[in-house]
């Protein structure tokens, strides 16, 4: 346990966009370093350390408000952050699994994976698959079995978010623009 005592959760959001970015863990130190610098701090409970958000990747999280919850055990912090919040690279924690692994893979690239393969061909290889796989999606909606559109347009989904990745964009950007045209 932090020398300070009792964790609370702390609930991390943009203050812009609303989306939850993470979750980590504060105490009265914790939150005390964030009021008094307006950067977020926490408590690393793998390192059993403060861990000053961004200090290594630069990744800093502009603190805005801090707010605790109706029976005082949880916070919520909301944020303007300056990158990612999640060391994937992703935007957030809480983006889909596969946008989770895409993400963690153009940052690692490791050896024997197809996304470290596509994303090392660059964008225009990346796109060609996008165009590919939405043919074949088009021709599985017109002419084949729902078992076979639904594997189709998995493969594009896959090949959309490698040519977002590849491009350095989050698939928080996509889901951004659809809430906007939403309104």
């Amino acid at each position: 346990m932090p020398p300070e005592g009792e964790l609370r959760a702390a609930i991390v959001q943009d203050a812009d966009s609303g989306r939850v970015l993470m979750l980590a863990w504060m105490d009265a130190e914790a939150e005390r370093r964030t009021r008094e610098s307006g950067e977020a701090w926490f408590w690393s409970r793998s390192r059993q350390e403060y861990w000053h958000k961004g200090a290594t990747s630069g990744n800093t999280m502009a603190v805005e408000e801090l707010r605790d919850d109706c029976d005082g055990d949880a916070l919520l912090v909301r944020v303007r952050p300056n990158g990612p919040a999640c060391h994937t690279g992703s935007l957030s924690c809480f983006a889909p699994a596969l946008w989770r692994t895409i993400a963690e893979r153009a940052t690692t690239r490791p050896q024997g994976s197809y996304t470290t393969e596509l994303l090392d061909a660059g964008t225009a290889a990346c796109a060609r698959k996008v165009g590919e796989e939405g043919v074949e999606v088009v021709v599985a909606a017109l002419a084949e079995d729902d078992e076979r559109l639904v594997s189709e347009a998995a493969d594009l989904v896959y090949h959309l978010y490698v040519a977002l990745a590849s491009r350095g964009l989050d698939i928080a950007a996509v889901d951004a623009e659809l809430a906007r045209r939403s309104r």
